[in-house]
């Protein structure tokens, strides 16, 4: 070759190399935002080392004294979490709020007025409960003209524990008082079952609401055992109670004592349900705590005298006792339950073929929660949120506790991966198997179907907030098909929140409900002040 002919051909190598390389320059992605960090400091004041979830809430806005999540605008408010162990009074830690956020990666805020405020949720139960006392908690911060990686960074500083609600506290205290042993009396009863189940001292809650002549002593009463919904426990259930004794007091409901059971726990709500992971709660509550109630108040003590009702994730748990336990319960009258048949487990049907939590089949996102018709939350959303706020406690992390089968690690085997939605058939068929009531129902109809037979009563608003209307239709459907005589009412355009309301009474189905049971204790017998 040439010398003239190598220069060329060398010419031609080198624009080739640098070509190459330009295109390969362009090809390599754009270098990723540097993720954000708060700094997070616990205050000199403390006086030992604290430990738990550190919880960062971030919204627009300024001038308030609390930024928290709100379940009605889910993504109004944008958490970060980080846990941290024996962080010494005066010293900090950097929370990177980019590597479990919710809705996003900080990093991806743009610049406004912001305000920010951390929580350290000390016992890990802020999925369940929010912010309680014993959580230490900052001031809130007004972040002005903030961007993310455009200033330094911010400091925040635990300072000061939450307390009780000053006003609340004191209302509830002096309602407590009107609490006299004639009226509700506390019951903690160790359960023997639940105790060797868990390895601890574990107990069975519960506020027994007397009608108001109880005190006169004689006659036996008919006895409801009622439970209340997710975010529930033992003060509101007091609250309830006392609201029905009033409501009896007045006449608008007949005397019978109400049970007023707490049915939370560290997982969730435990729904008095038999389950391998949350333990037998409902053999406790049917073989140990009902005959000792029995022996010390004046209850009818027979199947006819003895009924479950609850609202929510406590309308699925007496609707679960009545369906598991016919010849102890003579009925339940259950509102708004959770998904009875998981053909429509809010939207999703677990069933279908490559079934997934978080798009429908046609690709939208599975709306969750809805108010006049307009969709305000998504299942994936609230999923995601849960994760960040912590892997227990939570509403959806509940139904794995107590539906799921155990994983090898003991604990709940996931019903669906929250990283993308996909839902486990495995795990469903399980789910399936021991908790679509709709299936346990008809298949133990052989043996259950003549105690069960008229004993179910379903109230649920054609507007239900969480969508609960569609798997109490498909469980009718099926109920119907055995000729079952269940009854389901369906109250227009109500939600979630205001099915109990009859004309100006918010809590007038009670008298309806009380009622029907009181034709099932007492069949053509009038109570006083109906006589």
């Amino acid at each position: 070759m040439s010398s003239s002919r190598l220069s060329a051909w060398l010419r031609q190598v080198a624009l080739c190399v640098l070509a190459g390389v330009a295109i390969a320059a362009s090809a390599q992605p754009e270098p990723a935002a540097p993720h954000t960090f708060f700094r997070v400091k616990a205050a000199e004041t403390l006086t030992a080392p604290v430990s738990g979830r550190l919880l960062l809430f971030l919204k627009q806005g300024s001038g308030d004294r609390e930024v928290s999540i709100d379940e009605f605008q889910p993504t109004a408010t944008w958490v970060a979490a980080q846990e941290i162990h024996d962080l010494e009074p005066g010293d900090s830690v950097e929370l990177n709020a980019d590597q479990m956020a919710f809705p996003k990666p900080f990093s991806e805020l743009s610049a406004g007025l912001y305000e920010v405020q951390a929580v350290l949720d000390v016992a890990h139960n802020y999925n369940y409960t929010g912010r309680v006392p014993g959580d230490w908690i900052s001031n809130v911060v007004m972040l002005a003209g903030w961007k993310p990686g455009s200033t330094a960074e911010p400091e925040i500083v635990l300072d000061h524990q939450a307390e009780e609600d000053p006003q609340r506290k004191a209302t509830f205290e002096k309602l407590k008082a009107t609490a006299t042993a004639d009226v509700a009396r506390l019951e903690e009863f160790e359960s023997p079952v639940l105790t060797r189940f868990w390895g601890r001292s574990t107990k069975i809650q519960a506020w027994v609401v007397l009608p108001p002549e109880y005190a006169k002593g004689g006659e036996t009463y008919p006895t409801v055992y009622w439970t209340h919904g997710f975010g529930g426990g033992i003060d509101g259930a007091l609250v309830s109670g006392l609201r029905i004794y009033e409501r009896m007091k007045a006449g608008k409901m007949p005397p019978m004592i109400w049970v007023m059971l707490d049915e939370s726990c560290r997982q969730g709500t435990h729904e008095f349900a038999d389950s391998v992971n949350d333990g037998p709660w409902g053999m406790a509550l049917t073989t140990e705590f009902i005959p000792a109630m029995e022996k010390k108040y004046r209850m009818d003590a027979r199947r006819d005298g003895r009924f479950v009702q609850g609202h929510s994730s406590g309308g699925w748990a007496s609707l679960q006792l009545e369906i598991n336990y016919p010849k102890v319960f003579g009925g339940t009258w259950s509102t708004s339950p959770d998904p009875s048949d998981f053909h429509d487990f809010t939207n999703i049907d677990l069933y279908a073929e490559h079934a997934n939590a978080y798009r429908m089949q046609d690709g939208s996102a599975v709306p969750l929660i809805r108010d006049k018709g307009k969709v305000l939350g998504t299942f994936e959303q609230f999923a995601r949120l849960e994760q960040v706020l912590g892997p227990y406690g939570g509403q959806i992390a509940s139904f794995d506790w107590v539906f799921s089968p155990k994983s090898e690690s003991g604990a709940p085997q996931p019903m669906f991966d929250r990283s993308n939605g996909d839902v486990d058939p495995r795990v469903v068929a399980y789910w399936h198997d021991h908790w679509d009531l709709a299936n346990v129902v008809q298949t133990h109809w052989a043996e259950r179907g003549a105690d069960l037979k008229g004993r179910i009563h379903v109230y649920v608003g054609t507007a239900d907030t969480f969508y609960l209307d569609g798997a109490a239709h498909k469980m009718d459907s099926v109920l119907q098909g055995l000729g079952a005589e269940a009854h389901f009412t369906y109250i227009p355009d109500r939600t979630h929140m205001d099915l109990y309301g009859v004309g100006d009474d918010k809590q007038g189905l009670f008298d309806e409900i009380s009622q029907q049971m009181w034709d099932v204790a007492r069949p053509g017998k009038k109570w006083k002040s109906r006589e």
